[in-house]
């Protein structure tokens, strides 16, 4: 449904007024301000709108109004009707008062979006303009433009004379051209042209939500993992974000104190309790503790409700006479440390980290958070980047093993088939993640993780009967604690990712892109056997290009930077990288084809016939956007 759209003169009726997902009309303000449900504020970023113009007057000028300005509704109405925040809420635009013809316009229209909340930037234009007169000069954002393929006025001039000016200053932006020239009364937008706007302002909307936010670390480094060591230049420079961080000793201050909503802790246990499926104890019986479970469940469950008021605040706190804690730290993703310190003492984290990152709880379907095992702040990152594209919740996994197809048949006397004949990638993250992971939501027929706003009834309580909770293995966990178990169901499409750190370089991206595989209940079993049944497990074959790190599944196992993936629902590889290029991170691994790919136009001044080897040396020399 879309939204108001600021600026433009009058607006076409269709775009004046909606609804948010709880029913309520928008108001009519510069700035929209929305409170979700659990109480958090949140202020979208716009995307705004420049349409730019020949600026002389007296008959030129005048003559590319209307078509300029058309431009620039009709690439308001594709994303105001296509795209949605995590939240739900329609994407919001802002248009420019007018056309930009010289600088004094080009001006008033970055005061316009300073105003509004503009956290990347379209620009549009028919015709030729005066290119460094009109071009926004914010470094600090995202910039794309778009040249009409037409042949009345040159458009395309200006975009490539608009893009050699970005260059050159140090600002690099997207260019857009359509392959086919359009009639100079065509408002239509071509579908090339379409795809490549939409994956623009996916990335772009992505970089904005992330400005400003933090991380917050509970806990330290587990278990010596790099990813562990939060590292404050990679969150600010390259992501615009602030980090936050507390003892895990907060979690027993405050369990201790009673600094949690008593009342939501009765109802949050018992939903818990109703809800949960408990499954066979798998540890030897010297390791089992029957009478605990249930004080387990207790705790876990206050944990839950400390960690999400940790990241995001919560008012009814501040009624409990609790001002300080009920404001959180304003964080858009975390990391639980758990192991060892606390979960040698204490139930473990496994709940905490399943309920949060899941589209739904106590209080029905609602939006995700987004939280990372072990404090592994790069998968945290991750993470961010494939819930910020999509929506939808993402599955955290160890990338633990690569199974050949002949070990499979040694194993379990089953020959692979299907996309598991060339072998599979068991992704099977030690005790949590996201129970949308299960792959039991249905659309059209066919297993896919839904944005929470998608959801529905019969997708929740598939999702429940699919999964079981079994007494922690107290070999890892001498706290004890829970542990969450599915099998992910159906071939979906998905994308794996993964910040890394190089000393010298900074972060580099990888990729892949590839399908969920089921294999037959006695084969999964044996399988998940050998490792730890008790864990989820998502049988994962990356496509292959029969080059490089994807020559192979094990080739691409033995070239993954680290011990976790995220692990997001979709072929997203192109926007990630589109994202990557904003961000100036580099990628060094991926299968995405190259006509999915799109990069600033800068990045061909550094070459043409190794992509990435451009890419490296662009991201090198523009450097990190927030430096």
């Amino acid at each position: 449904v879309p939204l108001r759209t600021v600026g433009a003169g009058p607006a076409d009726p269709a775009l004046t007024e909606s609804k948010d997902p709880r029913g309520r009309v928008p108001p009519r303000s510069d700035i929209d301000v929305f409170m979700r449900d659990e109480g958090i504020m949140t202020e979208h970023p716009r995307i705004g709108i420049r349409p730019t113009i020949d600026g002389r007057r007296k008959g030129v000028r005048e003559s590319l109004e209307e078509q300029t300005m058309n431009m620039a509704k009709s690439v308001a109405d594709l994303f105001t009707s296509n795209l949605r925040y995590p939240d739900g809420a329609p994407v919001e635009v802002v248009i420019a008062d007018t056309t930009i013809g010289r600088v004094h316009e080009a001006q008033a229209c970055a005061a316009k979006f300073r105003a509004n909340n503009v956290g990347l930037t379209v620009t549009v234009t028919p015709c030729w303009c005066y290119g460094t007169e009109t071009t926004d000069m914010d470094p600090a954002m995202p910039h794309a433009i778009w040249g009409f393929n037409g042949t009345e006025r040159p458009g395309a001039v200006y975009l490539a004379a608009a893009l050699a000016g970005h260059a050159q200053i140090g600002i690099p932006a997207f260019g857009i051209y359509g392959e086919h020239v359009q009639d100079a009364d065509d408002t239509s937008i071509p579908e090339d042209v379409r795809t490549r706007l939409l994956d623009y302002a996916t990335a772009g909307l992505a970089v904005a939500q992330m400005k400003g936010e933090a991380y917050l670390s509970m806990g330290s480094v587990s278990m010596g993992i790099a990813g562990s060591v939060v590292n404050p230049d990679f969150f600010g420079s390259y992501l615009g974000m602030r980090n936050e961080y507390i003892d895990m000793s907060e979690f027993t201050r405050r369990i201790e104190e009673g600094i949690y909503d008593p009342e939501e802790y009765e109802k949050a246990y018992r939903w818990i309790r109703e809800n949960f499926k408990q499954g066979k104890d798998w540890n030897p019986p010297e390791w089992q503790y029957p009478e605990k479970h249930e004080d387990w469940w207790k705790f876990v469950t206050k944990m839950t409700l400390i960690a999400r008021d940790l990241m995001h605040g919560n008012p009814r706190l501040a009624e409990l006479g609790f001002e300080e804690e009920a404001g959180g730290h304003g964080a858009i993703a975390a990391g639980f440390q758990g192991q060892r310190q606390w979960t040698d003492h204490f139930p473990n984290g496994d709940v905490l980290e399943t309920i949060l990152n899941t589209n739904f709880d106590w209080t029905g379907i609602r939006q995700p958070s987004v939280v990372a095992t072990e404090n592994d702040s790069l998968n945290g990152a991750s993470m961010l980047f494939g819930y910020l594209l999509t929506n939808t919740p993402q599955i955290f996994s160890d990338v633990r093993t690569y199974w050949s197809p002949e070990s499979i048949e040694k194993a379990t006397g089953w020959k692979p088939e299907g996309r598991a004949a060339a072998g599979l990638l068991d992704l099977r993250n030690s005790g949590s993640t996201t129970l949308d992971g299960a792959g039991k939501a249905v659309r059209d027929g066919k297993n896919v993780i839904k944005p929470w706003y998608e959801l529905t009834e019969e997708d929740r309580e598939a999702t429940l009967e699919a999964t079981t909770f079994h007494p922690a293995s107290t070999g890892y966990f001498r706290g004890g604690g829970f542990s969450t178990h599915f099998r992910t169901s159906g071939e979906m499409p998905v994308t794996m990712c993964r910040i890394n750190l190089v000393r010298g370089l900074g972060p580099v991206l990888q990729i892949a892109e590839g399908y969920t595989v089921e294999l037959p209940d006695e084969v999964a079993f044996t399988i998940e056997e050998r490792t730890n049944i008790e864990w989820p497990t998502t049988w994962f074959v990356p496509n292959l290009t029969g080059e490089g790190a994807f020559k192979s599944v094990y080739d691409v196992m033995n070239n993954w930077g680290a011990n976790h993936g995220a692990i997001s629902y979709g072929h997203i590889g192109g926007q990630l990288i589109t994202l990557a290029s904003m961000l100036r991170i580099p990628v060094n691994m991926h299968n995405v084809p190259e006509e999915r790919i799109f990069r600033p136009k800068a990045w061909s001044l550094f070459g043409t016939e190794s992509l990435e080897a451009a890419d490296f040396r662009a991201c090198q020399t523009f450097g990190p956007m927030y430096r």
